[in-house]
């Protein structure tokens, strides 16, 4: 395509827009039970100004030092004072003094020793909000508590001074690819489902689902969907921070 011809960030953002909407009302869901976290890393702060003119308002940030940046930069914008960030990347233990207080929700919670870390650095009185990231297909290469292992730690993070565990966050192994992703998305519910009466009480988000496969994350229970590309465009180089 020619870059004249090229869409819009604007333009972009509209059709995702048009898209979840479409696909919250197929599978017969209210328009305010799903949000859309619009996934942007490495592209640079003017862009996220220009969305959150338009009235979006969730924005996922994977590495803590970029994210910080860009909350700094934009601290001041009329647009962006009530924007919410969301760190949806891997996050180290070392790393949670930069997450906590500053996301309203980290996504990524994959053990006991980081809920804890993230917890030590919450004001007095307040809490961060998290999920537990589930590595659903168990795969040696990706972050996330086992499905078998869900259970544990989750009891144990409801008893973590300074976080609130809301709900689940996957990465699953067809990530992207549309019907082939749905048994994933399946089980997240299943494994969310099983895990509320052991806590007694509800866990409100399952965040799954992007470009290639929200649909399907939407009929299966997605109330977070992550989309980066197909509203930011093809993804530059990390910027050097």
């Amino acid at each position: 395509m020619p870059h004249e011809l090229a869409p819009t960030l604007r333009e972009r953002w509209l059709a995702v827009r048009d898209g979840l909407e479409s696909a919250i009302r197929a599978a017969g869901r209210a328009s305010d039970e799903v949000l859309l976290v619009a996934v942007s890393k490495f592209h640079p702060a003017d862009a996220i100004r220009e969305l959150a003119a338009l009235g979006q308002r969730d924005f996922g940030e994977n590495y803590m030092q970029e994210a910080r940046a860009k909350q700094a930069e934009l601290a001041k914008s009329p647009f962006c004072p009530d924007v919410r960030w969301h760190a949806i990347g891997a996050l180290q233990t070392n790393k949670a003094r930069d997450a906590a207080g500053h996301f309203a929700l980290v996504h990524s919670v994959d053990s006991l020793k980081l809920a804890e870390a993230l917890a030590r650095r919450m004001p007095e009185g307040r809490r961060q909000d998290i999920l537990l990231q589930v590595n659903v297909g168990e795969e040696p290469q990706k972050a996330g508590v086992s499905p078998s292992g869900l259970a544990q730690l989750a009891e144990q993070v409801e008893n973590v001074e300074g976080v609130r565990l809301i709900g689940l966050m996957c990465l699953p192994p067809r990530c992207g690819e549309g019907e082939a992703a749905r048994p994933w998305f399946v089980r997240m519910r299943e494994l969310r489902d099983s895990l509320e009466p052991r806590l007694g009480r509800r866990l409100p988000h399952l965040s799954m689902g992007m470009s290639g496969d929200y649909r399907q994350a939407v009929e299966e229970g997605a109330t977070l969907v992550r989309v980066g590309t197909d509203i930011f465009g093809p993804r530059p180089p990390r910027p050097e921070i």
